[in-house]
Parts: C-alpha cells; sequence; structure tokens
C-alpha cells in the first residue's frame, strides 16, 4: 500500500495553488511512492522531482504540459478521465490563458520546492516543443512552411497509425458512435463532394489537401480534375504516390504551394477541410479575397474549420498547442469567420455544426495511437507520442464540452459560370439535396 505521508501531500498543495483551487480533482502518486487526493479520482503519477521544478517555472499549463511530454508525469488508466477531472478544475475551466499567480503563492511553491528538493534552474524544454517566432514574422510564408512542417511532417508512418487507412487528417461525420473511423472518414468525404455539387468535368482545388484523401475520393468517384496544394512535403510526396497507385495522375494535381500563390484559377469548386485555423485572423481577409478570386462566379466553397465557442479569443504564446502543436494556428469564432466570409462577397449557402462528431474522431485517433503505442514510440519519438496523446484527449474533451466546435459553411461565389455548358450546378431547394 502507498504511503499516506511523504511528497504527495506537498505536492497536491502545490498544484492546488497552480490549478486555482482548494481542492484538486486527481489521485497524485510522488516519485517516493506516496499518495494524495481523492482516492476514487484519476490516478497521475509524478515520477521525477522534476515536473515540480517545471511547474515552478512556468506555474501554468505550459509547465505541467512540459512535465508529461518529458515524461515526468503519468496518467494512469483511462486518460481521458484524467483530462477530464483536469478540465473541470479552477483555472482549466475558465476559458483563456491562465491567471498569473499571486506573489504570496508563488512564495510558497518555492517553500514547497525547497522541502521536497525540487529547487534548481529552470529545465530545458522537451525536444519536441518550437519557438515559432525564429522563423520570421508571423504568417509569413516562410514561417507559415516551418509551422506547418513542424506538425506534419513528423512521418507518414506514424500519421498512418493514428489515422488509419483513410489518411483524413479532419472531423469525420458519424451515423452512430458505433460506426467506424474509416466509414465516417468515407462519409465526410462524400458529403463535402454533394455539397460542392461536383460534377464530371469540373476543375476543384483543394487548399491543405494533406495527403490527398478528398482529391482522390473526388477525383475517383465524381470524375473531377483535382488541384490539391499543401506546404508539407511529406505529405505532398505520399498523396502523389497515392494517385498514381490509384491510375489517377492524370487527374490529381499534388503541389508543395502557399495557397497564396496559387494564380491558375478559375475553379468550379474549392475545398478547405481543415485549414483555415493556419491562415490566422490577420490573414483571413486576405485568405477570402484569394479563394474568392480563383472560384468561377456561381462556383461553391466549402470551408471545414474548428471553431472558438468559449467567447472572444485570446493568443496565449506560453500554452501548449502554439509551443508544441499548432504553432501559430488560431481557432476564431464562427460569427468572426462569417463576417469576413460575407464581407468577401461570398453568399452563405449552409453552415453545419459537427462539434460531436470531432469528439468521436479524436477518441477513435487516440485509441489507435494507444494500440500502436510502442510502434509510434519507434516511428518518432516517446515525447512526440506524448505530444499527440495530450493534444487529441485534452481536444476531445474541449469539444465535449462545447468549448470548441466544428463548422462546415458552405458558400457560393455570386453569378453563373458557363465553364460547363449548361452553367454550375443549380443549388437544392432544401439540405435533402446533399444530405
Amino acid at each position: 500500500m502507498a504511503k499516506s505521508h511523504g511528497a504527495a501531500g506537498q505536492l497536491a498543495k502545490a498544484l492546488g495553488i497552480v490549478l486555482g483551487t482548494d481542492g484538486i480533482p486527481l489521485r497524485l502518486r510522488a516519485w517516493d511512492g506516496s499518495e494524495a487526493g481523492p482516492e476514487d479520482a484519476p490516478l497521475v503519477e509524478f515520477t521525477s522531482r522534476r515536473a515540480l521544478r517545471r511547474i515552478l517555472w512556468q506555474p501554468g499549463q505550459l509547465g505541467l504540459s512540459r512535465a508529461y511530454v518529458a515524461g515526468e508525469i503519468d496518467p494512469h488508466g483511462d486518460i481521458f478521465a484524467a483530462f477530464a477531472a483536469l478540465s473541470s478544475a479552477g483555472k482549466f475551466a475558465e476559458p483563456g490563458p491562465f491567471s498569473t499567480p499571486t506573489a504570496r503563492e508563488v512564495a510558497t511553491l518555492v517553500r514547497t520546492a525547497v522541502g521536497l528538493g525540487a529547487l534548481g534552474p529552470q529545465p530545458a524544454p522537451p525536444p519536441e516543443e518550437i519557438r515559432i517566432e525564429k522563423h520570421g514574422r508571423r504568417h509569413s510564408k516562410k514561417r507559415d512552411a516551418a509551422a506547418i512542417s513542424h506538425h506534419y511532417d513528423v512521418g507518414n508512418d506514424f500519421y498512418a497509425l493514428v489515422l488509419g487507412p483513410s489518411m483524413v487528417y479532419s472531423c469525420a461525420v458519424f451515423d452512430s458512435p458505433d460506426t467506424s473511423l474509416e466509414s465516417a472518414q468515407e462519409a465526410k468525404l462524400d458529403l463535402v463532394c454533394r455539397k460542392l455539387g461536383l460534377q464530371p468535368g469540373m476543375r476543384v482545388l483543394d487548399v491543405g489537401c494533406g495527403w490527398g484523401s478528398f482529391a482522390l475520393h473526388a477525383a475517383q468517384r465524381y470524375g473531377v480534375d483535382v488541384v490539391g496544394v499543401t506546404l508539407s512535403t511529406e505529405q505532398a510526396d505520399l498523396a502523389r504516390k497515392r494517385a498514381a497507385d490509384a491510375g489517377l495522375a492524370g487527374q490529381v494535381d499534388i503541389r508543395v504551394q502557399d495557397y497564396r500563390d496559387v494564380t491558375d484559377g478559375p475553379f468550379d469548386a474549392i475545398s478547405s477541410i481543415g485549414m483555415s485555423e493556419h491562415v490566422g485572423r490577420a490573414q483571413l481577409g486576405r485568405y477570402v479575397s484569394q479563394l474568392f478570386g480563383l472560384l468561377r462566379p456561381g462556383g461553391r466553397l466549402l470551408n471545414h474549420a474548428i471553431s472558438w465557442n468559449a467567447g472572444p479569443t485570446e493568443d496565449d504564446p506560453d500554452s501548449f498547442i502554439p509551443r508544441y502543436v499548432f504553432p501559430d494556428g488560431e481557432m476564431l469564432s464562427l460569427s468572426e469567420s462569417m463576417v469576413a466570409l460575407e464581407a468577401g462577397g461570398f453568399e452563405v449557402l449552409d453552415v453545419e455544426a459537427l462539434r460531436p462528431h470531432y469528439a468521436l474522431t479524436l477518441r477513435a485517433w487516440v485509441r489507435n495511437l494507444e494500440q500502436n503505442w510502442d510502434e509510434a514510440v519507434r516511428l518518432t519519438s516517446p515525447g512526440r507520442a506524448r505530444v499527440w496523446r495530450l493534444y487529441m484527449a485534452a481536444s476531445a474533451i474541449g469539444f465535449e464540452n462545447g468549448l470548441t466546435g466544428v463548422n462546415q459553411v458552405l458558400l457560393q461565389r455570386p453569378g453563373r459560370g458557363a465553364g460547363l455548358g449548361s452553367g454550375m450546378p443549380e443549388v437544392p431547394l432544401r439540405r435533402t439535396g446533399w444530405v
């Protein structure tokens, strides 16, 4: 039986200060074997004093995240239970950046660290962390390329373990919670094709094409020609191979290209699936203008994007996501995106919220990762595997709690095109035309 006294009690008090709550929602086990906290709460083990030192230097989300990525904090059992408990406690339950501890709280943290032998210089961040500001001006083409490479050039084999055979890295659409991930991803791809009104002979632009899954589906099932653009060389290499293997190289053109550099419009339809989160608030107007200019009059744009549902957004560069997962990524509210799209000249045809579907998608990805954990670590690093586990599990909780959402916004450039002889397809009178 674990000791009832020892480091864990002091550790629990320190964690309570960081979380901004009197009681902690976790059962803590310290490096000396002692335990503290509710006996029926999810168990989290602090395997090293270094974890407390990280929290002392960065008393918030970043310090805790660094300790987890470094393997100094280890949730036992169901990781979703641990993150759900944390997300409902103190500062984690409040939208926005962590508030800074008071001088008195910092003094208490220092005394605790001294008493537990954890005081010392600030530990170096885990190697999986990026300081994206070193790559130039925010949302410059060079810095955007570096941000995309950090996230996506982790290795195609690693992503295949997590995403499964579909290689789709965006929210799936489930008929029921029991629907397989593969079926749900195919349903999403087909839904996008139907919303766009794809017909044989159309020319389609896929912005942020990933590993080419939408491009292949649209070309194979709907007989269209697709230009897919990505900033990830690893994604492009695999997407081209998949197109060649499927006999679609003549219909699918995959480019390593910034969306701002696409000049060979017009296109009859444009898909942007899980890409606009990388654009940034300051560049949103340019993004809308660029896609509007590339689209034929009467053509449709499908913008599929994560949204922030918890009030006004604040950029916090010292949080986990920008340091480890999506450098420079910005989640906008749905209303912000809609204002920009309409101001850019688009007509809104439909908005569909898919928030519960992303929670199911993320849980499926976490399952895939955990079932292939040893191989994922071999392909990347223990820290990288922990980064993905933390970000996907925590994101699933965010979608379940309603802090974040995901929406498909279907838009049209006003006017009728003549590129297909008989004009662009008519918009259905009801959603039943594509659902």
